[in-house]
């Protein structure tokens, strides 16, 4: 195995359009982090390092960002607009037939247009979390009070970073290797790693080595986790009807169809994190603007979202059902029982048509409960964790180890796909 490893890693750095990508990627991530490092005007580093000390939800929405709201970078928003307009895309191929038609039976023109108004839709989503970010930050005391002048200057920045990255994303997956947005995310998460760790052995004492011990020994066990349940599927078995070829009879063929146990990735957890960011965001603006209930709905909420068990109960809530909903919205059992039904093919033992379509159904209702839950327990483990071992300073965010493991593991299966294709 090991010879076969090296064997490829020979083969990836020796071909020379490979080694073209793999540089092209490192230096686009570079530019990302040199982004990340430059500061908006105005930044109180104390207060800011305060903010995020006292509430572990900004610290999730770092994550989305990049690593560079913690910093309140010029590239603060990440690639979270994005994220959010392809989201909100994708729910429109249910609301709007034009949609559906346009990215289900357009073919490549139609993929490219639903970029395109992708691409779109950033920019206003950008301006409304550039305008409720800096008014929260105002409020929270983290950067000082802005004029009118600096407070539109400012958003334009924001807004501006967030599109760079958007733009540089989409230049990684064309000429790099690897989905760019997810590689963007991955290169924040990674960037954070070394400064935590250092933390902790600073702040590390012969008292809580135990502690310490326990951690690394749960998050060995989170890892396994994660990559055992991001490659779990359930897979239903598909055959084909024989074909009458003259006298003879051809056999048909047998396949299965997969139903992932993380079939909606990590797309709850960005629509919780959205549900749960929405009244802060409008309540700091109202409260801005002087709204009588505004500054005690504020201050109110703030606490709710420093409470870890409240925040993670209703976290966890959200997870489970936003997993069920966009696993409805994106996963059509109708659809794939026609398709099945027009190419000849069927469940052994299930009737074509109505009750193929209650069969894939029932499975996939029965797949995403468990799936939902895990979800669900990674997005609140940095509680769980905390409370079990009491490390405070390097805290395992599941949510983090779930994107950077589905795209470490997708990264190593395109540079295999592509080295596998020159081996030919």
């Amino acid at each position: 195995m090991i010879n076969s490893f090296l064997h490829k890693v020979k083969l990836a750095l020796g071909d020379a359009e490979i080694r073209f990508r793999i540089l092209f990627v490192v230096g686009a991530l570079a530019i990302f982090r040199l982004l990340a490092a430059i500061p908006i005007p105005g930044v109180d580093k104390a207060a800011l390092a305060q903010f995020f000390a006292s509430n572990q939800f900004f610290g999730l929405l770092n994550i989305f960002s990049g690593g560079g709201l913690a910093h309140l970078s010029i590239v603060m928003l990440g690639v979270g607009p994005y994220i959010t307009a392809s989201i909100v895309m994708q729910l429109a191929t249910i609301v709007f037939p034009q949609v559906k038609e346009a990215y289900f039976e357009d073919g490549e023109a139609g993929r490219a247009k639903f970029i395109e108004w992708s691409r779109l839709l950033t920019i206003p989503i950008a301006v409304l979390q550039a305008i409720g970010f800096l008014f929260l930050l105002q409020n929270q005391h983290v950067i000082g009070h802005l004029s009118t002048v600096a407070l539109i200057a400012n958003i334009a920045i924001v807004t501006a970073g967030s599109l760079l990255l958007m733009w540089i994303g989409e230049l990684v997956t064309e000429f790099g290797i690897g989905n760019g947005v997810s590689l963007i995310i991955l290169a924040g998460i990674l960037a954070s790693v070394p400064a935590s760790i250092s933390q902790s052995l600073f702040a590390a004492s012969a008292a809580n080595i135990p502690a310490y011990l326990g951690f690394i020994i749960l998050a060995a066990a989170m890892i396994y986790a994660v990559v055992v349940v991001s490659d779990a599927e359930r897979s239903i078995p598909i055959a084909y009807a024989r074909a009458v070829r003259g006298a003879a009879m051809a056999q048909g063929a047998a396949t299965y169809l997969p139903i992932r146990l993380l079939q909606a990735g990590v797309i709850p957890i960005i629509f919780a994190l959205s549900l749960l960011l929405i009244p802060q965001m409008a309540l700091s603006m109202l409260s801005t603007l002087h709204v009588s209930f505004a500054q005690g709905a504020a201050l109110w909420y703030t606490a709710f979202l420093s409470n870890p068990w409240q925040y993670g109960a209703i976290y966890f809530a959200l997870v489970v059902l936003f997993t069920y909903f966009y696993t409805a919205v994106t996963f059509e059992p109708k659809r794939v029982a026609e398709n099945l039904q027009k190419t000849g093919a069927f469940v052994p033992g299930v009737r074509p048509g109505r009750e193929t379509e209650e069969y894939i159904n029932n499975v996939v209702n029965r797949v995403t409960l468990p799936g939902a839950c895990f979800l669900g327990l990674l997005a609140v483990s940095p509680s769980i964790i905390q409370g079990l071992t009491g490390v405070t300073t390097l805290v395992l965010g599941g949510t983090a180890l779930l994107i950077a493991v589905q795209v470490i593991l997708d990264l190593v299966n395109k540079i295999d796909a592509q080295v596998s294709l020159r081996e030919y």
